[in-house]
């Protein structure tokens, strides 16, 4: 039988061991590549274009859902694993192909690989997920507001609206204003789970940029896509892994 090209992101070493080893057994013609984070599954989809993927909905700093969408851009079918069963059903409601709670069972995995399966040779379209991002965004009380910055002996407040973009930097994470910029200890990905997704987009493995100051995407004399900000000279680096964040701008 035809291989059929596979992503499996967890990033819980068990649960993505027993996942692929219950794929490999229910589905041999699996051509599989295991992620153990988001952005290595970005990646991956970039190089790759799985025809399947399964995702973890709750993934440190870059999710399924970001993982998803990149999926779902060329065509791509989806299916959902996840520990918290309401956001099982919104899934399953937003269009997704099909949804396993955790633990995953082989039964239950079985149904969801015939599923994929019959929708595959039908040719069925991508699933739709606006629906599935706008009940999972950050909103009210998990969403940042305000970013605390030591600078010297003194502590500067941010709003978040001030915030053009943050870029991670060793052991520190730039908060770039238009009047300056300052460092903090806060890690990217945890800054990620509290920013608005429509209004802050992640570009590269170690840069998340205001949508509103992006001016336009191009290739520098390198080939490398280079981002243009509105009104200020510095140049920041796109990976492929998030460049269809781009189509049609």
């Amino acid at each position: 039988m035809t291989a059929v090209s596979a992503l499996i992101a967890e990033d819980e070493a068990p649960q993505r061991e027993a996942l692929r080893a219950m794929l490999a057994a229910l589905w041999p013609q699996l051509e599989l590549r295991v992620c153990e984070d988001g952005i290595a599954a970005l990646e991956a989809v970039a190089a790759w274009r799985p025809a399947v993927a399964f995702l973890d909905v709750r993934m440190p700093g870059v999710t399924g859902l970001d993982v998803a969408r990149a999926v779902a851009g060329y065509g791509g079918l989806v299916a959902f694993t996840t520990a918290y069963e309401e956001h099982a059903v919104r899934a399953f409601e937003a269009g997704a192909v099909d949804y396993v709670l955790k633990p995953v069972t082989r039964e239950r995995l079985a149904r969801t690989v015939e599923r994929l399966r019959a929708r595959l040779q039908s040719g069925a379209s991508a699933p739709a997920l606006e629906a599935l991002e706008a009940a999972l965004k950050p909103r009210g009380e998990r969403l940042i507001r305000w970013i605390t910055a030591s600078i010297g002996d003194s502590v500067r407040m941010i709003g978040i609206d001030e915030v053009i973009y943050f870029q991670a930097q060793d052991k520190y994470v730039r908060v770039v204003t238009p009047e300056g910029e300052a460092p903090i200890r806060r890690p990217l990905r945890e800054l990620l789970d509290g920013l608005d997704p429509d209004v802050f987009w992640q570009v590269h493995r170690g840069i998340v940029v205001r949508v509103a100051s992006i001016e336009r995407v191009r290739k520098d004399e390198l080939g490398r896509h280079v981002l243009h900000l509105r009104g200020r000279d510095e140049r920041l680096p796109v990976s492929s892994a998030f460049l269809h964040r781009f189509r049609g701008m």
